[in-house]
């Protein structure tokens, strides 16, 4: 009885409550006579360590899924270890989906924003399934559905902006769209309100704390994968290089990393991830910056990939045609002295978006793999290995896309901070949306600057 109070008390000084474990906790408490309220059986729950095994026992593991491997390779590479096996089912595997990206990039930029909305879906579908599988036992009610239902509530209202700002001739056209567009946010505000009166009046006694916890659980899902599908979208109608090439190098970076640990790797990188290397890692950085630099001279001289995509309104289809801007016209840039004595060069011959390629790429190769580390903390505390097994040898579709999100915010905010500027057809776009006495106020207030500044009368002449 003294050993068991003993325990309960050591349980008592803990910060942080486990759900999961509180059943066992109370049973023993009834079971040798110790009284305490909810709050005083806690269990620390974050930064389990080994010498916490019991404490992890009481855990609920995500199942684990089976080997999914396609039979074919599986006979075709039974003579082979399990780590020369995982190589060549990883590399085939691989190929297949770099095939893909090559065919759906010939579909054209809508093929490509119905992949990153299918993409988007089947990520947040596999983050909320762990939380489905590790708490089911409790049956909170609505989980699931309200889950999904934020999910479009949140897609509502994002791709609602994006059609906003790049459709506005066309929502203008259409009356059910106007009266859309307009209301838009209001709209938004109260779908998103009914979930949240859906999720209080769902409320469990006894399970408060855990539903709260798996509200959470949902928003930071939408915040990590919606928002930054939405920002990759953005990317994407500023030009389909700046879709491609950040894709690319996060691929690039993963392979060769893969490559180079694979092949050298001796030195542990981080104990999340045990088996990556510095040797990957060092490895991985100099090939992918290498690879953004020929990836950004071979695409910056295409068109197709340089104009912003935007909405004919004509045709009723996208267009990518245009007269490329100075980040996509060849120029001199002098080398410094020390390359000018080892290359003969003194000069070189570049886009500029290659040197914006090589910021690209360094990100992709420094910073982007801690959205792999994130990943493999979040799954090393739910004790799985991979978020599902949709690809053989790779995982869930969310263990492929966990850099790339992260990439996505970093070339969002690069492009609005070095290389967008005003943009004339939005500006355009919302002076046809004022009244026409705001207009003609507008354009009395322009004639009258241009007159000023003497730019009026020489396009005058330069009209007649």
């Amino acid at each position: 009885l003294l050993i068991s109070t003993s325990t309960l008390t050591l349980l008592d000084s803990q910060i942080y409550a486990d759900e999961l474990v509180y059943p066992a906790v109370s049973f023993l408490s009834s079971l040798f006579g110790y009284q305490g309220s909810d709050s005083e059986l806690k269990v620390e729950k974050d930064g389990v360590s080994d010498s916490e095994s019991k404490v992890d026992s009481g855990l609920p593991e995500v199942p684990v899924p089976p080997d999914d491997t396609p039979e074919v390779l599986n006979k075709a590479l039974s003579g082979l270890s399990s780590r020369w096996k995982n190589w060549w089912v990883r590399g085939i595997l691989t190929l297949a989906m770099i095939s893909f990206f090559f065919f759906i990039i010939y579909l054209g930029p809508m093929v490509l924003m119905m992949i990153v909305l299918c993409v988007q879906i089947k990520c947040f579908h596999e983050i909320i399934t762990i939380g489905y599988s590790v708490y089911h036992s409790y049956h909170l009610p609505w989980f699931r559905t309200l889950s999904w239902y934020f999910l479009l509530c949140v897609n509502y209202f994002f791709y609602g902006e994006t059609v906003t700002d790049y459709f506005f001739t066309l929502v203008q056209r259409e009356e059910p769209l106007r009266i859309l567009s307009k209301y838009h946010r209001f709209i938004s505000f109260a779908l998103y309100l009914t979930g949240f009166c859906m999720f209080v009046l769902s409320l469990v006694k006894k399970h408060y704390r855990l539903q709260f916890y798996m509200f959470g659980w949902t928003h930071v899902t939408l915040l990590i994968v919606v928002t930054q599908s939405h920002l990759i979208i953005h990317n994407l109608f500023e030009g389909m290089i700046w879709f491609i090439v950040p894709i690319s190098c996060v691929i690039c970076n993963d392979i060769m990393a893969y490559m180079f640990g694979f092949f050298f790797g001796r030195t542990p990188l981080i104990k999340l991830s045990p088996k990556k290397t510095w040797e990957g890692f060092i490895g991985g950085f100099f090939a992918t910056i290498v690879f953004g630099i020929l990836l950004s001279y071979v695409m910056a001289g295409v068109r197709y990939f340089v104009c912003p995509v935007e909405f004919n309104n004509d045709s009723n289809s996208f267009q990518v045609d245009c007269e490329p801007s100075d980040l996509f016209q060849l120029q001199d840039y002098a080398l410094p002295s020390i390359l000018e004595s080892v290359t003969g060069w003194t000069t070189v011959r570049l886009y500029p978006f290659q040197i914006h390629s090589i910021a690209l790429s360094t990100f992709a190769s420094i910073v982007g793999p801690f959205g792999g580390f994130f990943a493999s903390g979040f799954k090393r505390a739910f004790k799985i290995k991979d978020f599902a097994n949709t690809i053989p040898g790779h995982g869930g579709i969310m263990d492929r896309f966990d850099c790339q999100y992260l990439m996505a915010t970093f070339v969002n905010v690069y492009i609005a901070s070095f290389i967008r500027g005003p943009n004339p057809t939005k500006v355009i776009q919302q002076l046809l949306a004022l009244r026409v006495d705001q207009q003609l106020h507008i354009f009395n207030s322009l004639k009258a600057h241009l007159t000023e500044k003497g730019l009026l009368p020489a396009l005058e002449e330069a009209a007649a």
